[in-house]
């Protein structure tokens, strides 16, 4: 049977939801790879929204799970519905919604809460022993609820590359190991069943971010 498994979104575009190019990579490979997808958003507010143009926020008002439906192409789910019963694994992209909407990341950094329901899905499959797969910022959130996780964001010295480098840092300080690997490369934490791929955390070509994501999906599978 095809093993299925859960994609977690957090709304419609890289500044205040999911990253879009990652939420489609992972989509495709689980379809490679024979695998059955289903998508779920948390049905809450947005922080807020961002013109993805000028690069701010406005005073528009939009929902999670809505603006996900988009990416889903309106074949998605409650994420108060999961039973982590029926499925193998879960996969979260990146994006800023995983630190505005999933997580308070974005404003208070390893000082953050992580959503309730987000929290109860990934310890949930984290209990079950069931692989967890992150994308480029969401493996902060698995820093925050399992400390000594082993996870990757890509470097952890900040360069031209590597932008993000210090979220890196502020993971280690919460206790985890940082591994440093490449943007092709996915890193699995055997012992808690993540993987782990940098994505657009690293000023790459899009080709090789979802090499990336390729790889860390393939791992998840393998684990699953």
């Amino acid at each position: 049977m095809a093993k299925r498994v859960a994609v977690l979104l957090a709304g419609c575009g890289v500044f205040d939801g999911s990253e879009i190019h990652e939420a489609s990579a992972v989509l495709v490979h689980l379809s490679r790879e024979g695998a059955q997808a289903e998508v779920y958003a948390p049905n809450t507010p947005q922080m807020h929204v961002v013109d993805h143009v000028k690069g701010q926020p406005t005073a528009e008002q939009r929902n999670v799970l809505v603006e996900s439906a988009r990416i889903a192409r309106g074949n998605i789910k409650d994420l108060a519905t999961l039973d982590v019963k029926g499925l193998d694994a879960l996969i979260i992209p990146g994006g800023f919604g995983v630190a505005k909407n999933l997580s308070t990341w974005a404003t208070q950094g390893k000082n953050c809460s992580v959503s309730k329901e987000v929290e109860a899905v990934l310890r949930a499959f984290h209990a079950a022993h069931k692989p967890i797969g992150l994308c480029c910022i969401s493996p902060v959130l698995a820093a925050k609820i399992f400390p000594g996780c082993e996870v990757t964001v890509g470097h952890d010295t900040e360069c031209e590359q590597w932008p993000y480098a210090k979220t890196a840092e502020a993971m280690k300080e919460l206790g985890c190991r940082h591994v440093n690997s490449q943007v092709t490369e996915a890193h699995v934490d055997a012992r808690n069943l993540l993987v782990s791929t940098s994505a657009f955390m690293c000023n790459a070509p899009i080709h090789q971010v979802h090499d990336g994501i390729g790889s860390m999906v393939r791992e998840v599978l393998r684990l699953a």
